[in-house]
């Protein structure tokens, strides 16, 4: 039976981080990004306390990250979703334990929103969102290219009623 654990992702985690977002970038469903960037590219762009990395026999198999959607005040805690599993791993409910886990961390630092731009034909990364309490809100037409070829998105979002509450005291 496979044991999972997760902690917080760091600089160490790298060139298994690399090796995951790589694959993805070659499935053609995961990201319209083409090349993975150096570390302090994606360390910039990522949230930093928000930043999650599953483990197996002591290797990294999936890992899941925030990145802000905007750096004005008013969207503070709001941020986007990436969640990605090494591609030996997928169907093990990593991506799963993954997500749940990032949702705790979120609402710990205090996110009341997050979302989710997924490619419309990545099926199972729909459902995960949806099995882990996020809800379609809409898709968005050829929103971009990727090889001169247009994908749709669906865009999900998940509220926490948590930090919501919290914060109408």
């Amino acid at each position: 039976m496979l044991t999972i654990s997760t902690r917080h992702l760091t600089e160490k985690d790298w060139i298994s981080v690399l090796k995951i977002y790589a694959d993805g970038i070659a499935t053609g469903l995961a990201t319209f990004e083409t090349e993975v960037p150096s570390w302090e590219q994606w360390h910039e762009k990522y949230i930093q306390s928000c930043r999650i990395v599953a483990i197996s026999n002591e290797n990294v198999v999936g890992f899941a990250v925030l990145s802000r959607v905007s750096n004005r005040e008013v969207y503070k805690g709001v941020a986007e979703v990436s969640v990605y599993v090494d591609h030996s791993f997928r169907g093990q409910h990593i991506g799963e334990t993954l997500l749940r886990q990032l949702i705790k961390e979120s609402e710990a630092h205090q996110f009341w929103t997050l979302q989710a731009g997924i490619f419309s034909s990545n099926i199972a990364s729909i459902a995960l969102h949806e099995k882990c309490g996020f809800r379609v809100i809409g898709v968005r037409e050829k929103i971009g290219q990727r090889h001169g070829v247009w994908f749709n998105n669906h865009l999900l979002e998940r509220r926490s009623k948590s930090v919501m509450n919290e914060q109408n005291k």
